[in-house]
């Protein structure tokens, strides 16, 4: 529980001077250079009920917190200041504006925000730049457009909004308005198929990059679902990994992974 040391971490960002940020389960968000050198922390207000799942790096250079366990968004300066006006959410129900488990948080070229949520109302809500609702998608299940467990988002150049389905073992996209564009994968080891997807990233060319929870693998697809390499093996040694749940991307190309039951983040070249 030292600084530099972690609990488990389950969430990831990185910002555009290369500065990563993670959170554990013990409700710290510690910052670290790209090298792994601690610079600074702090805590999240609460944390009884549970700790974060996702964080995200806003185009304002914001710190978005999915602060699961209470069905909210929280907004951070870099520095750790928190933006309390800005909290969308903390209500626990299915109406506009209220959350179950919040997992992720983005926002678009507009600063239009999305918040993915699972458990009773596994959905997706869109807030205006100012935290209004505006509308949501999905319910719990396994058909097209539905959801079981949306454990993490990414948005595209094109404002697409691709969906880490983890539960169902797939990869979802749709466009700003919630229309299903794509949806690929199948639950399985082999490569092409997926088993418990937690995030995913885009590289220069863009390719997708999978992070697989329960194949403690890497996987990079073209953006119609075709498997192009797999990187990952179970164990502890410096190359395996033991239920990886983030990826980021770093101004050099590079993947951060973080290697969440090892407690650690190896960063690869894939």
């Amino acid at each position: 529980v030292a600084p530099g040391r972690w609990q488990k971490p389950r969430a990831m960002a990185i910002d555009t001077n290369d500065n990563v940020y993670l959170v554990d389960t013990t409700a710290r968000i510690q910052v670290y250079d790209v090298d792994g050198n601690f610079l600074h922390g702090w805590r999240t207000p609460e944390s009884k009920n549970g700790r974060p799942t996702g964080l995200t790096i806003s185009r304002s250079g914001k710190l978005l917190v999915a602060d699961t366990h209470y069905y909210r968004v929280l907004f951070y300066e870099p520095d750790g200041t928190p933006l309390e006006s800005a909290t969308i959410g903390g209500t626990m129900g299915s109406g506009a504006g209220q959350f179950g488990f919040v997992t992720d948080a983005i926002d678009d070229s507009r600063g239009n925000i999305y918040v993915s949520e699972y458990g009773e109302w596994d959905r997706i809500q869109k807030f205006s730049p100012d935290g209004e609702f505006i509308l949501q998608w999905g319910t719990h299940g396994s058909e097209p457009g539905q959801f079981r467990r949306p454990q993490n988002l990414a948005i595209d150049e094109q404002d697409r909004i691709w969906v880490a389905d983890a539960c169902n073992h797939r990869i979802q996209v749709f466009d700003s308005d919630g229309k299903l564009l794509q949806l690929w994968g199948e639950q399985g080891s082999e490569p092409g198929q997926l088993y418990y997807p937690y995030d995913l990233v885009f590289d220069d060319q863009g390719h997708v990059i999978v992070c697989e929870y329960g194949n403690h693998r890497i996987q990079k697809f073209s953006q119609n679902g075709k498997s192009l390499a797999c990187w990952g093996v179970h164990g502890r040694e410096p190359g395996q990994l033991h239920n990886p749940w983030a990826l980021v991307r770093d101004s050099l190309g590079r993947i951060h992974v973080l290697d969440s039951n090892n407690h650690r983040v190896q960063r690869i070249v894939f």
